[in-house]
């Protein structure tokens, strides 16, 4: 049985892998030549050398949303997580009711971020209105606001799922010690719930620090990086680079923002996934 397995194991992961390169690793690659290139299609493709990586990175708008895209990943994180650890305690307690609130916790993760963010671009703007401020067009710090509040609502449910399963992967054993020897809920919380959720913590961080650099749709749809840009992420900068500005070498030096950018996200993850990984305790 296991020869057979070995035998045909390469046919069945051959359509994924086939799907997989011409999906994903040849896009990337051709991506990453482009740029290096001047074009307006990949047929017309010219080499230039660093020309477009120069000019990408003398854009000040390039940093500018960087600078704002780390304070909202920054932001949304803590809020995220945070409010999600504090759901998922109580979803564990001893309640009524609880698959009932897991499931309303987690249907907006079910719906479309650009569909969200048109759903809280009225909110906020009827909010807005009432109070007599400025809508979101006009509102940048308002903007920012509402789009840590559209992420936040959206992936709390998601990340309540994974610290709870977390917390239930805590042996009862370790609990009933801790209450024995006299520890608090806090205590408990903070001395041994935490420590042995680090594996929950280290995978809804880096689910949650990529999403928010990687946010577009909500980003569109919200603000559209209004007003004049102020309330543009990075990767609607890179969009509003390929699509919003006439003459070849845009093309080239939006392609070169992207890569920048894919390697901003990757080293940060990486960074992140180390720091997290070694406060992991064995259960």
């Amino acid at each position: 049985m296991e020869k057979a397995l070995r035998r045909w194991f390469p046919l069945f992961v051959l359509p994924t892998l086939c799907a997989f390169i011409i999906g994903f690793i040849i896009p990337f690659a051709e991506g990453i030549y482009l740029s290096f290139c001047e074009f307006t299609t990949v047929s017309d493709a010219k080499f230039i050398g660093l020309a477009n990586y120069i000019s990408a990175l003398k854009d000040w708008s390039f940093w500018r949303s960087f600078l704002l895209t780390s304070a909202f990943a920054i932001v949304s994180t803590l809020v995220t997580n945070v409010l999600a650890l504090i759901i998922a305690l109580a979803l564990t307690g001893k309640i009524k009711g609880t698959n009932i609130f897991r499931t309303i916790f987690f249907l907006p993760n079910l719906i479309g971020g650009i569909v969200l963010g048109y759903i809280w671009q009225i909110l906020i703007n009827c909010v807005l209105y009432k109070i007599g401020q400025p809508l979101l067009a006009l509102n940048s710090q308002a903007g920012f606001i509402g789009l840590i509040i559209l992420t936040s609502w959206q992936h709390i449910g998601y990340m309540m799922i994974i610290y709870i399963a977390g917390l239930q992967n805590i042996p009862d054993a370790v609990l009933e010690a801790a209450k024995i020897d006299g520890a608090s809920k806090w205590e408990t919380l903070i001395h041994v719930k935490l420590p042995m959720l680090m594996p929950s913590i280290t995978i809804c961080l880096f689910l949650s620090i990529t999403n928010a650099f990687k946010l577009f749709d909500q980003n569109l749809s919200l603000t559209a990086g209004e007003p004049g840009h102020l309330t543009e992420l990075l990767a609607m900068n890179i969009y509003s680079t390929f699509y919003s500005h006439s003459g070849l070498q845009w093309m080239g030096i939006g392609q070169a923002k992207a890569v920048i950018f894919f390697v901003i996200v990757v080293a940060i993850a990486l960074v992140q996934l180390k720091a997290t990984h070694s406060k992991e305790v064995q259960q």
